[in-house]
This record gives structure tokens, C-alpha cells and sequence, in this order.
């Protein structure tokens, strides 16, 4: 008589893969499933692994981030390109919010999703779970 095995769970990943799974807006445990719903609402569960998301909460600390990064990327990059060009004020006015806006569009998912990822990894207190 031989026995039915059950599946075996996947090992939960690491820190690291698990940030990186969040960089990439993908669910930290199986890095299968999609970690947003829409652009900044995150996942109830991850459609793939079914791993509870919605519990997780990153707060101001996404757009604390967002600002940090953007910023170091955004004035660097201002302050080369207004070195050696001589934009007129309103095209400078005009090009460089916009750039600064866009530019903290693209980063604010990601830090929302290794902020999310390094809680649900680490089992942070940034859980409504008790």
C-alpha cells in the first residue's frame, strides 16, 4: 500500500528575493502573482499563491522614500543639464516639474512594494495582524 504525499509549501524566500519581488510589483512569497491591484492599491491576497497582502501597511513610508529617491536623482540630473544648457525660464519651469512629477509616478509603486515585501518578510509590525 503506498501512501498519497501532500504537496510540500515552498520555502518563504529570503529578504532579499522577497524585496526584489516587491521592487517588481510582484507578491513577495511566490513572486507569481501581481502585488497591486491597481496602480497603489495592493492585493487582498495574491491571485496566484493566495498569500494574505491586504493586511500590510506601508503608510507615509512610501512616499518618505519616493521623495528620497526622486530627489537624488532629480537634482543631480537639473543641476547637469542647467550647467552646460541655457534653457529659457519657461521651458525650465515647465520641463523640470514635470520630469520631478514623472519621475516620482514611476518610483512610488516600487517603494510602496519593497516597503510592503520587507514587512511581510520580516513579519513587521507594519501588519494589521496581531
Amino acid at each position: 500500500m503506498h501512501s498519497v504525499e501532500e504537496p510540500r509549501a515552498a520555502p518563504r524566500p529570503g529578504l532579499g528575493e522577497a524585496c526584489w519581488r516587491g521592487l517588481r510589483g510582484l507578491c513577495p512569497s511566490c513572486g507569481k502573482g501581481r502585488l497591486f491591484a491597481r496602480y497603489l492599491k495592493q492585493a487582498a491576497a495574491c491571485p496566484a499563491c493566495h498569500e494574505p497582502l491586504g493586511h500590510l501597511r506601508s503608510d507615509d513610508a512610501a512616499p518618505w522614500l519616493t521623495i528620497l529617491v526622486a530627489g537624488h536623482i532629480a537634482v543631480p540630473v537639473i543641476l547637469a543639464v542647467e550647467r552646460y544648457a541655457q534653457w529659457p525660464a519657461w521651458l525650465a519651469m515647465t520641463v523640470w516639474p514635470l520630469f520631478a512629477v514623472a519621475l516620482a509616478l514611476v518610483v512610488l509603486p516600487r517603494a510602496k512594494g519593497l516597503l510592503l515585501s520587507v514587512i511581510w518578510a520580516t513579519r513587521g509590525p507594519g501588519s494589521e495582524r496581531d
